[in-house]
Formats: C-alpha cells, sequence, structure tokens
C-alpha cells in the first residue's frame, strides 16, 4: 500500500502480477484466526480493488486510504489485551485543612446562613432563592447528581460518553494560539500509560491568554516526563476518545497526592439558581459539613445497627461528599430509610388516633328481610365472589365500635357501585345517615340518578347536593339533613361546605380517592360523631404508593369482572389512519352501537399544536358524519348542560359524544362499543386505562383506538403497554415507573408525601423494611416516649407541613 501511494496510484506492475491483482489475491486468502469483525471490514474493499484500474485517480487514493486503516483497525484487534490494573490515585481528605479553623462549630442546625462565616449576605440571599435559610435547609439539600471522577481508568480503558480519571505521563506539550481565532488560545498534551496514548486539549477564550509569555507559562506547568491526574467527561472524535473540557493537575511524583478538590472525585451536582455557582455552592455545603458530627442521631443505637445502617452524621456527609460509589450507596439507604420511617410512623399514629375515637356500630339485626337484602334481591343479577368477599369485609367493619378507614380498588367495571350502596343501607338500616362523595358534579350527579332508580323502590329518601343546586332547593334540603328526615346525601365538595350539617352521619362513601386530598377527607370525617370511611377507586394504586399515600387506611380488592363483559380491544394507530376509526364508528353506529371521541384540551390552543374538541366537533358534525347527531361534553359547560350532553347520549338522541377527560370516571352508557382518543401521547396510562372503561360495559364487542401523532420511541413504547394489557394494576406500575408518583396521583394535594430524596418506583424494599419497623415501635412503644429522637423529627417534620401548607393557601 505504501509503495502504490509512493508511485502515484498508478496500479504498480510486479514481476508477476499488477498491484490491484495482488491486492485481490490476498483479500482470497485470509487466515481464519483473524479477529472477524474487523476482517469483515477489510474484505468489504475486495470489490473495489477488482475494479481498481478502470478508476479516477481521486477515487484510487481513496480505496488505498481506507484499506490502510482498516488494516490498521485489523492489526490493533489482534493485538492480545493485557489484564491492566487501574492507576492509583492519592486524594488529599476533602475540606481537611478546613474542617475545624472555620469558627462554625459553635451553630446548630437552626442557624441562619447567612451567620456562618464564608457565606456572607449576598450568597445567602441567593441561597434564600432556593428555600435553602437555616444551615438544616442546605445540609438536607441533597444533590440531584454525581460526576464520577472517581472511575479511574487506564488509556485503552476510556469510555465515550463516561466520565473518568486517568494518570499519564506527559511525552510532549505545546501551548499556541489559533491560527483561525487570535483570542483563542490552546494548551495540548500528548500523554501516555502503559496501555495507549492520547491528545488532551484545554481551550482559553480571550485576548488576555494569547500572549507568548503567558502560552509558555502554561507550556513549562506540564514539561515532558511529568505525571498528570486529567478528569472529565470522554467523547467520541475521528481520532478516538479525548476529554471534553478536562480538569488536569500536575502531580508531584508518580506516587503524590492529588490536591484538587474535584479531581479523582465524586463530585455532587446540585440544583441551582442565577447568580450561584456549582463550586460556590459546594464551598458552602462543605462549611457546614463538620456540624452534622454534633447532631443527635434519632435512631436507637440498636435499631440502627440490627438494620445495618451506617449514622446520621455519616450518611449527611456521605451523601454530599462521598468517598466512593459504596459509601454513597450507603449514606443513600439510610437517609431512605428515615423518610419511610418518619412517613410510616405518621400514618400508623394517625391510624391509631381514629381508631380511639368512637364510632357508632353499625350492626345489623339478625333475621328478618332488611334493607340490603331487598335492595340485593332488586339487581338483576348475583354479586360476584369479590364483591360478596368485599361486603363481608366493610360489614365486619361497621359492626365495630372504631371507625372504619377501608379503601375499596376495583378495576373499571367491577361493580363498586353496588357494594357502595349496600354498605350505606347498612347504616340507614341501623339508624345513620350516609354520605356519597364524588369529585365531579358529572359523577355525582350519574351516581343519584342510578341509585335514585332502587332508593325509590326502597323508601329510602336521598338527595343531590352540588355547587350548581339552587339556593331554596338547597335550603331545604339542608333542614331535612339537620332534621334526620334525608338519609343520604349524594354531593360533590359542597357536602365539605360549614353550613351542611348532618343529625347523625355514620358512613362516608369517597367515590374516586385519588381526586380527594387528605385534608378535604378530613373535613368531611370532622362533620359526624365518628363517622366510619369508606373510599373507591377504579384507578389501582401500586403496592409503594398505596403503602406510602394510604397507609391508614384497610385497603380490599375487587379482583373480578362481573360475567358477560367482553374484554375491550385496543388498537395503536397513527393520525394518518384516522378515516380507519371514523369506518369502525360508522360500521358499529349501524350495529346500533355507540362512540366516543375523547380529545386532551376544550379549545384550539396557541401554545399547544393540539386538535380541540370543539374544532372536532364541529368537523364530525359538518364533515365527518352530517346523517349523525354528534354531541360535545366538556368542563367549562354548566350543570344543566353537561347533564343535558350526557342525557343524549345514554338515550341514543345522539350517536357520537366528543368529549374532554370529563368522560373518565363514572359516566355509564351499556351501548357504547367504540371509544377513539385523539392524542393519546398526553395522557397518562392509568387515564387512558379509566377511559377505556366507559366502553365495554354492554354484551357487544367494544373497541379503543389510541392515536398517537409523537414520533418519540418512548410514547410508543408508552401506549403499547395498554394494548398489551387490561390488567389495570401492571398498567398503574408501569405509570408509575414512567411518569413517577405525582403525575399518577394527580396534584400535590392528593396527599403525597413530600420525598427529599427517596423513590417509590425504585426503593419499594426499602420501604417495606421501614413499614415493617414502624409496625414493631408503634405496637411496643405507641406514643414514642422511648425514641424521643423519632418524636423530635416527626414533630418537626409536621411543623415544616404545616408551614407548607400555609404558604400554599
Amino acid at each position: 500500500m505504501q509503495v502504490e501511494a509512493d508511485r502515484g496510484f498508478g496500479d504498480l506492475k510486479g514481476r508477476q502480477c499488477c498491484f490491484s491483482v495482488f491486492v485481490v489475491q490476498q483479500l482470497q486468502e485470509t487466515p481464519a484466526e483473524l479477529p472477524a469483525a474487523a476482517l469483515e471490514r477489510v474484505l468489504e474493499l475486495r470489490s473495489g480493488f477488482e475494479g481498481y484500474g478502470a478508476l479516477s485517480l481521486a477515487r484510487r487514493q481513496s480505496l488505498v486510504r481506507q484499506c490502510r486503516e482498516r488494516l490498521h483497525a485489523l492489526r490493533q484487534a489482534q493485538r492480545p489485551v493485557l489484564a491492566v490494573a487501574p492507576p492509583r490515585l492519592r486524594l488529599v481528605q476533602a475540606g481537611a485543612e478546613t474542617a475545624s479553623p472555620t469558627g462554625n462549630l459553635q451553630f446548630d442546625a437552626d442557624t441562619p446562613l447567612a451567620e456562618i462565616r464564608g457565606v456572607g449576605p449576598k450568597t445567602a440571599s441567593r441561597l434564600a432563592q432556593l428555600g435553602l435559610l437555616l444551615v438544616r435547609d442546605l445540609v438536607h439539600y441533597y444533590p440531584r447528581d454525581y460526576l464520577d471522577y472517581a472511575n479511574l481508568v487506564r488509556i485503552c480503558g476510556l469510555e465515550p460518553g463516561r466520565t473518568a480519571t486517568i494518570v499519564a505521563t506527559v511525552r510532549r506539550s505545546h501551548a499556541f494560539a489559533s491560527p483561525r481565532n487570535p483570542n483563542l488560545s490552546i494548551l495540548e498534551l500528548h500523554l501516555v500509560d502503559c496501555t495507549g496514548k492520547i491528545r488532551v486539549s484545554r481551550f482559553f477564550a480571550g485576548q488576555r491568554f494569547s500572549s507568548p509569555g503567558w502560552l509558555k507559562t502554561q507550556q513549562r506547568q506540564f514539561p515532558p516526563g511529568a505525571t498528570v491526574a486529567v478528569s472529565g467527561l470522554v467523547k467520541e472524535t475521528p481520532y478516538g476518545p479525548a476529554f471534553q473540557d478536562p480538569l488536569m493537575e500536575v502531580l508531584e511524583s508518580p506516587q503524590a497526592p492529588v490536591r484538587s478538590e474535584t479531581i479523582g472525585r465524586l463530585l455532587p451536582v446540585y440544583g441551582l439558581t442565577e447568580g450561584l455557582g456549582a463550586d460556590r455552592l459546594r464551598q458552602v455545603v462543605e462549611a457546614v459539613l463538620p456540624l452534622v458530627r454534633h447532631w443527635p442521631d434519632p435512631l436507637p443505637e440498636a435499631l440502627r445497627r440490627s438494620q445495618g445502617l451506617v449514622t446520621r452524621a455519616e450518611a449527611l456527609s456521605g451523601i454530599h461528599a462521598p468517598a466512593d460509589q459504596e459509601q454513597l450507596q450507603a449514606s443513600r439507604r439510610r437517609l431512605v430509610f428515615d423518610e419511610f420511617l418518619l412517613l410510616q410512623l405518621g400514618l400508623a399514629q394517625r391510624r391509631r388516633q381514629l381508631s380511639q375515637r368512637p364510632a357508632p356500630p353499625l350492626a345489623l339485626p339478625s333475621g328478618g328481610e332488611g334493607l340490603v337484602q331487598r335492595f340485593l334481591a332488586l339487581l338483576p343479577f348475583a354479586l360476584t365472589g369479590a364483591q360478596e368477599r368485599v361486603l363481608a369485609e366493610i360489614r365486619a367493619d361497621l359492626a365495630r365500635p372504631q371507625p372504619m378507614a377501608r379503601l375499596v380498588q376495583g378495576d373499571v367495571g367491577s361493580g363498586k357501585t353496588v357494594v357502595a350502596l349496600a354498605s350505606l343501607l347498612t347504616a340507614i338500616e341501623a339508624g345513620c345517615q350516609g354520605a356519597l362523595m364524588a369529585p365531579t358534579e358529572v359523577l355525582a350527579e350519574q351516581h343519584y340518578r342510578k341509585l335514585a332508580e332502587w332508593l325509590n323502590q326502597l323508601h329510602v329518601r336521598s338527595a343531590l347536593l352540588t355547587g350548581s343546586t339552587p339556593a331554596p332547593r338547597r335550603r331545604g334540603l339542608l333542614e331535612d339533613l339537620v332534621n334526620g328526615q334525608l338519609q343520604l346525601l349524594v354531593g360533590t365538595h359542597a357536602l365539605l361546605e360549614d353550613p351542611v350539617q348532618f343529625d347523625r352521619l355514620g358512613l362516608v362513601v369517597v367515590d374516586e380517592q385519588h381526586r380527594f386530598g387528605v385534608r378535604q377527607r378530613n373535613r368531611l370525617l370532622a362533620k359526624g360523631l365518628q363517622p366510619h370511611l369508606l373510599t373507591m377507586t377504579a384507578t389501582p394504586i401500586p403496592r409503594t404508593l398505596a403503602l406510602s399515600v394510604h397507609g391508614d387506611l384497610d385497603v380490599s380488592q375487587i379482583d373480578a369482572l362481573p360475567p358477560g363483559r367482553q374484554p375491550i380491544r385496543t388498537h395503536l394507530i397513527k393520525a394518518s389512519q384516522r378515516q380507519q376509526a371514523y369506518g369502525l364508528i360508522r360500521e358499529q353506529i349501524a350495529l346500533g352501537q355507540r362512540a366516543y371521541v375523547v380529545l386532551p384540551l376544550v379549545e384550539e390552543s396557541d401554545k399547544l399544536d393540539l386538535r380541540s374538541a370543539v374544532e372536532v366537533h364541529r368537523q364530525l358534525s359538518e364533515e365527518e358524519f352530517p346523517d349523525l347527531r354528534v354531541g360535545l361534553l366538556h368542563g367549562r359547560l354548566n350543570s344543566a348542560d353537561k347533564q343535558a350532553a350526557i342525557g343524549a347520549f345514554a338515550s341514543g338522541e345522539t350517536q357520537v359524544l366528543v368529549s374532554t377527560t370529563v368522560v373518565e370516571v363514572g359516566v355509564d352508557v351499556p351501548e357504547a362499543s367504540v371509544m377513539v382518543i385523539e392524542h393519546a401521547e398526553r395522557f397518562g396510562l392509568a387515564q387512558l386505562h379509566q377511559l377505556r372503561g366507559r366502553v365495554g360495559r354492554g354484551a357487544a364487542a367494544s373497541h379503543c383506538l389510541l392515536i398517537n401523532d409523537s414520533s418519540n420511541v418512548l410514547a410508543r413504547q408508552r401506549l403499547e403497554v395498554l394494548v398489551r394489557s387490561s390488567d389495570g394494576f401492571e398498567i398503574a406500575e408501569m405509570d408509575l415507573r414512567l411518569r413517577g408518583p405525582g403525575q399518577v396521583l394527580g396534584t400535590r394535594q392528593s396527599g403525597l408525601p413530600d420525598l427529599a430524596l427517596a423513590s417509590l418506583t425504585d426503593d419499594g424494599e426499602v420501604l417495606e423494611l421501614a413499614r415493617t419497623v414502624a409496625q414493631e415501635i408503634t405496637q411496643a412503644d405507641p406514643d414514642l416516649q422511648a425514641h424521643p429522637g423519632l418524636a423530635l423529627a416527626l414533630a418537626e417534620q409536621r411543623r415544616r407541613q404545616m408551614d407548607q401548607a400555609a404558604r400554599l393557601n
């Protein structure tokens, strides 16, 4: 190859054959022991050399160059890989020189940061923008990530995309001004170790760096033969792996320690604000870290040792300045355990306080045909085994003198409403009143209309109270409620208002539990002696989330669908296949069925390029289905218009209903067999599963079509979970993993715990452990008198939550 290049690429003539024929022969006689992948790339060039004589000079040059490069790669791949240990690097203990002389040790956790030496008023005001006012706030401001400069490797082991540190010898150094940009100077080092060589460059922008004197000084700092430690992000270049803007330090000798506080270490990365740099925040954290050694540990020593946990002080130091990955994981585990333990202790105490209050035991007289038996006789179907089991659990709870607190989970269409009404009738028969609370007016009205059909036959007086109930009707209704003539009240958040007073409230049923905050739930409970509480949700809640948000509730599960329910066929289609969806709607309507079309927006938005309900309603009624009646339902309609839209669809007056997610819960039309969801990628999986549950309520086969406009691969994978599975719990678990707990439950108001470090998706095992420990502590020491540290930490957490709630309000 070299000789052919030197002679001008003229297809050199040898004694037996010319250059190109010789190369083709050699490429046909390759030995089998060469590395397969690298060899394959060389053999790909054979056809080029077979027509070498007919190629232009430029094509011949390119072919020879490619062949030389690939032969070089083949030789490199053939070399035996030597097992070389990673380099060693001695570190000066971070902060060792500054730990004691700061004069900060006299301060405690509640000291304002402005009083800490080395912080200053300007830095303190910038820290305040992050909500960091006291030493305690800063110590609990955990890093969101780490740069792993502790990953020590040899040059041959550098991987593009990872941070790493190498220790190598300078072979050559050169500092010069860029020929293209006089304001840019470049320091270039050629480094070697026992496994390879690498070129490292650092760039300096600004005229002051381009003077010959400054460049010479830089070059002298890295003389040939010097040992250098280099840390940074490794990137791929045409010349192999290289460092991007690395940190470098010359070591006094190969065994000398590195003095830098960043090179070779795990470097914490914090959330920042304008005017506060990463290095400055790390300095401030380092200044207060020595204080944590003097803070008491809330966990008793015996408990800490039995769970294999490090001390609180070690954990706080290790999370901000870890020596290695092992210390970081041990520190994180301890702090996550603390967060979960306080959460579970708080829930256990709330549960205990609830159980100590007296509640009316709602036991039914034995024998005779009671309200519940008469109600069950009215049903056109028998209860499933799952419904009967859950109803028995509820009735056993109601018969006790302690208030029931139970969560009933059941997939869409599993028959929770029937179980709830049977429970309410139990309370009414025992001489108490019942309340059923729903999150939206649409759902409250739907519940009321459904229940009224049965209650009128049972001669039970019921009423509906929502925000849009007229004032005269409301006054009469509240009077009937106070004097006990009204036995069952169905409503929305209006039930929480102060004028609503019951005569003898025995049972509160809250539908779609995740839509209500814990505080709202507690306000309603305060209206009775101490009513029993039954909450229901069709959004399956993963176990970790149920333990952390509803840990004060017993959980029952209706895990079987009523017989005769048809499985829903779910398909994922592109926006360009929308006409297929419209064809299916027309086909099903011809069979006497009805269809939903669901959209994320009510009206067009300037910010989001999404189809809106109003626009699609106009398009379907005027262009696609001019011969059909198309209804429109969204949250901005007043209550009467919403009810009219649902009524028209339920009666068959309209065959297609264009809606926003108002239909997500509770709208029950057995004839609806098609659900088309536009912009499906904009919804959570659990929400899509809820929407899908609006069809498949009759005997006909049902279809759900998800229209995905996004080209995002992750969005498509997420939606395919729904196509593949109809198990609400599998879908909810996946939703939690993909979108996080706040999104799964809805808003902050859902009562989700404030977890600074713990993750409900990744730390399930630590949550289970903390729950077990919390139960043991509560059983042995319910008032935490023997655990003063935990009692103090719990009180402090409650105070912070109350302050936060006050700020939010």
